[in-house]
This record gives structure tokens, sequence and C-alpha cells, in this order.
């Protein structure tokens, strides 16, 4: 059920604004996975970023995975969400979706997952220093999201084969439990979960964080037809959201705030802690970076056998909306990385694959 959540946990944003100017404002319902690289979205909505770009969102309750999201998506309870691998199985099985700007990424550099940990029990055994002692061990990860392309990534770094290390397909908000009752030896996730796990679970320990081991995929994501409808719309949402990403990452102690009304349960200290990292890779902007970033998750996932077929980036990608945002609003990107020149891209950019 979409609500404007918000207004469900109490809070008080903004004076509205006049009634005539409301009925001018551009209605749109998003979708937003709980997770701290999501947070972009709330804040978009608490600091008033939507109605000053003339949109009125509502945001619906946090979904647990990608795949809960793109489920909505699909049902038309929301118009776009925030989603990262999920897009891609679900692009496979014949879902026409189009990625329009990164919700959390680089487009400075390839690799970064910051936002990523493998969080161990004591007595496991597996040591970051270490990775094949990965082997034989039970570790659970979300399949088909960015959790399972790390984990992925980890395996092959360690030189063992996929076989070798037992997955168990575990939704993030079980993770935790899962950890504490001893039924896995380890688990990979997107913050706050491994921070809870750190503070809740006597003995856990953080085996490995980021380490550029993949390049993160995190993408605002539409169907076809209602992104062929709606380039205004999308724009302004892009500028909105890319204006709170700013926000968010010059005040993350405020940022981490927001985090705690929309995570239920949510620790301050595991907010704070989790969104100095988030503000790492919170770069709504798409470079060359990101198609290849998108290439080399399809392709890998591919070639170990989980999803029996690949498709073109270029088809999946448009970078029109976003790369007006940048050309028209540089201002919105001025404390990020210049994005170097060969990732550049424009509106009609294509995307050659290396391999």
């Amino acid at each position: 059920m979409i609500r404007r959540l918000a207004l469900a946990v109490g809070l008080v944003l903004a004076a509205p604004i006049a009634a005539s100017a409301q009925d001018d404002l551009i209605e749109l319902n998003a979708g937003m996975v709980s997770g701290i690289d999501q947070l972009g979205l709330p804040i978009a909505l608490e600091q008033g970023f939507f109605e000053k770009h003339g949109l009125d969102v509502t945001i619906a309750n946090p979904y647990a995975t990608g795949v809960d999201s793109l489920n909505a998506l699909q049902a038309g309870e929301v118009d776009t969400v925030q989603v990262g691998v999920p897009m891609i199985g679900a692009v496979v099985r014949g879902m026409d979706l189009v990625a329009l700007g990164n919700y959390s990424g680089n487009a400075a550099q390839l690799g970064s997952d910051t936002t990523m940990a493998l969080v161990a029990r004591e007595g496991s055994g597996i040591d970051g220093d270490d990775l094949s002692t990965l082997k034989g061990k039970k570790v659970a990860a979300s399949f088909g999201t960015i959790n399972h392309l790390y984990i992925l990534a980890l395996i092959e770094a360690a030189g063992l084969s996929v076989d070798e290390v037992e997955l168990v397909n575990t939704p993030p908000p079980d993770m935790t439990v899962a950890l504490l009752s001893g039924g896995i030896d380890a688990f990979v996730g997107w913050d706050p979960w491994p921070i809870v796990a750190q503070k809740d679970v006597p003995g856990a320990y953080q085996v490995v964080r980021g380490g550029n081991y993949i390049s993160y995929v995190g993408f605002n994501v539409a169907m076809r037809d209602w992104v062929a409808e709606n380039g205004d719309t999308i724009e302004k949402y892009l500028a909105a959201l890319s204006e709170a990403d700013q926000w968010m990452r010059a005040n993350p102690k405020d940022a981490a705030q927001v985090a705690t009304r929309w995570i239920p349960g949510l620790d301050p200290a595991v907010a704070e802690e989790a969104m100095g990292y988030n503000i790492q890779q919170a770069d709504r902007r798409l470079s060359a970076n990101n198609y290849e970033a998108l290439h080399a998750a399809v392709s890998t996932l591919h070639r170990l056998g989980f999803i029996d077929s690949t498709f073109d980036v270029n088809k999946h990608m448009n970078a029109t909306h976003i790369v007006n945002v940048m050309k028209e609003q540089p201002e919105l990107f001025s404390d990020l990385p210049e994005i170097p020149a060969e990732a550049m891209i424009g509106e009609d950019y294509t995307f050659t694959p290396k391999d």
C-alpha cells in the first residue's frame, strides 16, 4: 500500500505551500529498498526538494529487496524505483526496464563497493587476509541482488569456485538473526545490516568492507513506456534527487537521522556510521563507468550460470535526462570528483564492451 510515509511517522515538514501551487505539482509515485544507500529519495521529500522542482512525490513503504520493488513497479503500484542487480534478472525475464541515473555508485571511477561488507560469526575461521577460508562455509546472500554479486566476486578473488561455498538465499533483514542463531557462518550485505550485526551479535566481526571487488550497480529505473512519456518529469525528479544527494554529502549526521525514520528500529549510531560510507558513493551522475559496471555485472552472472542470457546495456540505459541535468545544473555536482574525459558521455552515447 502506497502512502506518504513521512506523514505516517509523524514528521513535521516545511510549511504547506499555497493550494494553487500544490495543484500545479506533478504527481509521482516512487519506491525504494530499506538500505542506507537509498536515502536520497526520502531526503528529497523531507527537505522539500521535490516541491522545489515542481513534483508531488509519494514514497511507498520501503521494500526488503530490489526484487520486491520491481514487483511493485511491474504491478503499477509505483512509477519508478531504485534498484541495482535485480534489474538484470528482470530484464532477462522480459521486463522492459530503463536505467535513468544512479542512486548509488560512482561516475568518476569504475570500482565502488564501499557500502558492502562481509560479516562473520565468532569462530567461523573466515579470515579477511585469506579469503580462501570461505571454502566450505555457509554464507547468506540475497540472490539476484548487489550483495550476491559481491560475494561472487569475493569467492572469485579467493581462487575458489562457487560450489566450494554454500550460499544461502536470505533477505537482508533476516541475516543478523541467522548469524546470531549459528545458522550461517557469515553474510554479505549492504548497510546498515553489516554494522547492525557487529553490534547485535556477540563476537561478530567484519571480514572485509568494500575493496573495489565490484563496481556498484544502483539505478533509478522505470518502465520504458513511462520513460517515453515523462521526460520533463524525469529531469525534475533527477534534479531533486541530485540536490538531496548533495545535501546528504554535506550533512551526513542529519542525513543519518533521516535514515532512522525510514528504516524501522535503526539505531542512530549505526545510521551515522553507515552514512559515512554511503556518502562516498552518492553520485547520481552517469558515465561510461556505469555502463561498464552494468555490463560487467551481466557478464559475471551469465558466466557463473545465474542468468541464462545477456543483453545490450545500451538498450536498457537512457542517460539523456541525467546528462541534461548535469549540463543545466552543474552546481548540484560541484562537490563531486570530476568525471575523467574518457568516461564522459553525451545524450547519444553508445557503450562498446572491451571484451
